[in-house]
């Protein structure tokens, strides 16, 4: 798949194409149209890997469910909110951003990739009901979080999502909060939306089944080399910037383009699995994304839920996700040998250190990996009681390479987030990392902008421009006094976005 044009020496290549470079290449060619922009794609299809719609859950991560946001309880004894608060502030930018691709013509049909999901968080045992009430106390006073409902009462948490409650025991306490302007979100579909307009758009481009083997510096300019898998043709290209967006594809790269930023990195690669269901009986019972609190030693992008997922018009439910131990780097067209092949001298330590402190970790990945379909039914079963074997599969989620770096000279820690490594020239990002990057994305791409395109930015046409994709882009909306000034912009976000109940 490519588009008709193939652009030589432009001033941008954006490598892989999820949401990330997807977003970058849309917003760079919004904010300069004489912007020249070719892609590259390793897979035969746009978005495959971790933004493909299967290897994600397509939350829409804005704090509103997720209790790893808030895990800790301040000094004053309530819940901690100020992560949910921060993300929340950050995925107006992702809605606002979408309204405008709408607004403008940029795309069409908004139900192919965004859809209106409730976000519920469910607990059980008495402390976790003490947990969920405090972080609803908390957060229903700030103005992002106003809606937010709690209830104990059975018979309202029956009406919010019935399989929760189907099977039960009735004496055991339980606590669930909703909040209805959720969404669920198919990144791949919308990651293939923008490619496919960046590619109509005059001076760009992008193909796949394109490999990128290697990139060096000279003269000012990033020459890559590059091969069409199809015919192993190889052939170079060169750009002022390059944005390393390729999954658990980027470390290699990052590796290999030699900048100083990248001395230290390492890469924690996690698989996952889900249980999907698609019993048209329990889809109807269910229309929410239901999340839970983290089990023990489970990293942060494995706290279960239980999910509505609405992909390419069609509604299933899943489970998950089910973490595992991996060496591969990428789902598609990954090796078992990409974590030995990443391991350099000036990460080493930081390896070994991984292994060494995150014991319990890795004992969970394995036992994750490893453990029988009875045994992920009875995890499920915490969540939904009656569940029944036969109703559901298992299916492969997607790799996700955690950051591993030296941080205040200790080495080894592993980074459960989005990491963006820039070269201090600005000529240069990577993306590493998971959960919450689909989400934030146009955050995380508006902050790489800032720094490697301040110049384009600074002008007036490039002010106004950034003001009508992310008109709140050098705004801070989480003081009280900016409760209407973002009620207004999220307003029309969801309306733009047809989401509007």
């Amino acid at each position: 798949m490519k588009s008709h044009a193939h652009i030589e020496d432009p001033d941008v290549i954006l490598i892989g194409s999820g949401i990330m470079s997807a977003t970058l290449g849309a917003m760079l060619k919004e904010l300069d149209p004489s912007l020249r922009i070719q892609l590259y794609e390793l897979t035969e299809e746009l978005a495959l890997e971790a933004s493909n719609g299967w290897h994600n859950a397509g939350t829409g991560h804005a704090g509103l469910c997720e209790l790893s946001y808030t895990p800790d309880y301040g000094p004053d004894g309530e819940v901690e909110i100020s992560k949910a608060i921060e993300i929340c502030h950050q995925f107006q930018h992702s809605l606002q951003f979408w309204g405008h691709t709408i607004r403008s013509g940029m795309l069409t049909q908004p139900e192919e990739f965004i859809q209106a999901v409730p976000h519920l968080s469910f607990v059980y045992g008495q402390e976790q009901v003490d947990f969920l009430r405090s972080r609803h106390r908390q957060m229903s006073r700030h103005h992002f979080f106003k809606e937010m409902e709690y209830t104990e009462d059975r018979a309202t948490i029956c009406k919010w999502a019935p399989l929760i409650l189907a099977g039960r025991a009735p004496e055991e306490p339980v606590a669930m909060t909703r909040v209805m302007n959720g969404t669920d979100v198919n990144f791949g579909a919308l990651a293939s939306k923008l490619t496919h307009w960046l590619g109509e758009q005059e001076g760009c481009g992008f193909a796949t089944s394109h490999r990128v083997k290697d990139l060096k510096k000279s003269n000012g300019r990033w020459q890559l080399q590059i091969e069409a898998i199809a015919n192993k043709r190889q052939f170079t290209n060169s750009a002022k910037f390059v944005f390393i967006g390729a999954g658990g594809g980027s470390l290699p790269l990052l590796q290999k383009s030699g900048i100083a930023e990248a001395k230290g990195i390492g890469g924690f690669p996690i698989g996952g699995q889900w249980l999907i269901s698609e019993k048209p009986e329990l889809i109807e019972q269910h229309h929410a994304k239901v999340y839970g609190m983290s089990p023990g030693a489970a990293p942060t992008m494995a706290v279960p839920h239980l999910d509505t997922r609405i992909i390419d018009g069609k509604q299933s439910l899943l489970f998950g996700p089910y973490a595992a131990w991996t060496s591969k780097f990428l789902h598609e067209r990954g090796s078992f040998l990409d974590l030995p092949g990443s391991i350099r001298t000036d990460n080493l330590a930081s390896l070994i250190k991984v292994g060494i402190a995150n014991i319990p970790l890795m004992r969970y990945l394995i036992q994750q990996g490893t453990q029988s379909m009875k045994t992920r039914m009875g995890e499920l079963r915490n969540f939904y009681p009656d569940a029944k074997t036969e109703d559901w599969k298992l299916i492969d989620a997607g790799i996700r390479v955690q950051a591993i770096k030296k941080e205040d000279g200790d080495a080894g820690i592993v980074h459960f987030g989005t990491e963006v490594i820039t070269d201090q020239t600005g000529s240069l990002s990577a993306l590493l990392g998971a959960s919450p990057g689909a989400s934030v994305s146009t955050n995380i791409i508006l902050e790489v902008i800032k720094k490697c395109f301040a110049e384009t930015l600074a002008t007036e046409s490039g002010q106004e421009r950034m003001q009508q994709m992310i008109p709140s882009n050098n705004e801070d909306l989480q003081p009280a006094e900016m409760e209407t000034r973002q009620a207004t912009l999220n307003q029309a976000a969801l309306e733009a976005l047809q989401l509007t109940h």
